[in-house]
């Protein structure tokens, strides 16, 4: 397992993990940021995990979930629209509540840069922050993304409409 650090790892998902993702994808204090609009159903899940076993390659896409060395699931971060033509893809990461603000996202995303430029050869990631998402945007700037947009009143609330703010970071290939 070469995806690890002292503290996390990041592991690809197994059938065990259906009720971990049930909670997390069905937690409603975290839908804004994933852009979820309806409860997962297990049947529904349990379908998606015997999917995840596809190579990258065939999916364009790649969960993995971030695990303390205690192999405590605390999160999942994704690649999505992997591109290899032209050497890109998307990134997300997603913390369960109980886990955020402890450092998981900036271990795991480190992690996941360092496969992205050494074993997927990308040249570029991107992600998409909610500009009220100050936690976000902090760990992409530190990370070293470059802030390239903003969508104006993208993202739709009961309270009002939200900009989305446009990252990109180029690898060193």
């Amino acid at each position: 397992m070469f995806l690890k650090n002292e503290r996390i790892y990041l592991r690809a998902l197994e059938p065990s993990d259906l009720d971990f993702l049930y909670t997390l994808e069905n937690d409603t204090s975290i839908w804004l940021v994933s852009n979820t609009t309806t409860p997962y159903a297990q049947h529904v899940l349990q379908s998606y995990l015997e999917q995840a076993a596809a190579d990258i390659y065939t999916t364009k896409q790649l969960r993995l979930l971030i695990c303390t060395q205690q192999h405590q699931a605390v999160g999942a971060i994704d690649l999505f629209d992997f591109d290899p033509k032209h050497q890109r893809a998307g990134i997300g990461i997603v913390i369960a509540v109980a886990f955020q603000q402890q450092g998981y996202a900036t271990e795991a995303l480190q992690l996941l840069l360092h496969y992205c430029q050494e074993q997927l050869l990308l040249h570029q990631v991107y992600c998409s922050v909610i500009s009220s998402n100050q936690p976000s945007l902090q760990l992409f700037k530190q990370a070293g993304f470059q802030a390239i947009g903003t969508r104006h009143a993208w993202m739709k609330t009961a309270a009002g409409w939200l900009d989305l703010v446009e990252f990109q970071k180029i690898l060193n290939n």
